[in-house]
């Protein structure tokens, strides 16, 4: 790849309100031990009831810029990830364009789903490194309580709400590259597995259960991710020509603790090179990765010069990978 694109700002949010295992015990049957031991998480964030995805967006970009005092005036793109946005339309990116006075630049909201992230950085990379664009925001943000069925113990203890954000911005051609390479793939005939619908409608031969609210086979979208997961990582160490001996920190999508432990396993790559943030902060969908980053960053772990590789999947189905070199 010959694109100069890097990142060079990061930003996160979380709501205030934090909804621990105790409190669901209290709501289904469940427990705090049997939730940790199937899925790792011990709490989730909750947006409050007039608090939205843009909202939770705007603040994550309020804190990349109180951070690395950067100027958005002149940003000429913004990409927002999430399956959770305000409005049918318009869309999440137009609220962050007007909030920060961006004059002049696309805005678009993207979906896909738990990979969202890594499609948004593939997204800027080529937008930068096609000479199009100079300086692309990506934003993911989720408020997924808003759309999990409380009475459905099986989904409501995964899903959190929260937001990241990053600044891409095309470097000279004395600096290094920020992306070293991507891998992209889909399989369709698994959207069944999962997915939210208002409508009383059909995906091929199913009707589709309309309550608005997520609906997941666990089982099987664990039986694909586990094994999709690691051929993804093997394909883009290989394609890429940096071997995953060479990675530093893995950051999988945080949908499950058991599952990036099952990931690593598969992958050969140990547990303890691998950044999450679904302990503290639940399943974020697209709003993970930045999060486990960060995470990451503020624990004084990631350090400037690492490759990491970031891994999402999800819905769809989807997946995407990217190889970043940590410039910042």
């Amino acid at each position: 790849m010959h694109s100069m694109a890097r990142i060079t700002a990061i930003g996160t949010y979380v709501p205030e309100r934090v909804l621990a295992n105790s409190d669901l015990e209290a709501m289904v049957d469940t427990s705090d031990e049997w939730i940790v031991r199937r899925t790792g998480i011990r709490e989730r964030r909750v947006a409050g009831e007039d608090e939205y995805t843009s909202d939770l967006c705007i603040k994550a970009v309020e804190n990349l810029t109180a951070r690395y005092h950067k100027d958005l005036t002149d940003v000429d793109f913004i990409v927002v990830c999430t399956v959770t946005p305000d409005y049918r339309f318009p869309g999440t990116a137009c609220r962050i364009q007007e909030r920060f006075g961006i004059r002049r630049a696309g805005a678009v909201d993207l979906n896909a789903t738990c990979a969202g992230f890594v499609y948004g950085l593939h997204m800027a990379n080529a937008l930068i490194a096609s000479g199009m664009h100079r300086k692309v925001l990506v934003v993911a943000g989720e408020t997924l309580t808003k759309i999990t069925d409380y009475t459905d113990r099986t989904t409501c203890i995964l899903f959190g709400d929260g937001a990241g954000a990053v600044l891409v911005e095309s470097g000279t051609h004395e600096q290094e590259s920020g992306f070293l390479g991507f891998y992209l793939n889909s399989k369709g005939e698994g959207g069944k597995h999962v997915y939210c619908s208002g409508l009383s409608q059909k995906m091929g031969d199913l009707r589709l259960t309309a309550t608005g609210k997520i609906v997941q086979n666990g089982r099987e979208v664990y039986k694909w991710a586990v094994t999709a997961v690691p051929e993804g990582i093997r394909t883009l160490t290989g394609d890429s020509g940096w071997p995953l001996d060479k990675v530093d920190w893995l950051i999988p999508h945080s949908a499950n603790l058991r599952m990036i432990e099952s990931i690593c396993e598969k992958s050969g790559f140990p547990m303890e090179r691998t950044l999450y943030s679904v302990e503290h902060f639940g399943n974020t969908s697209s709003a993970s990765i930045p999060l486990a980053l960060d995470l990451g960053l503020k624990e004084g772990r990631v350090k400037t010069g690492d490759i990491l590789l970031l891994y999402g999947f999800g819905g769809g189905l989807v997946e995407a990978g990217a190889l970043v070199r940590w410039v910042l």
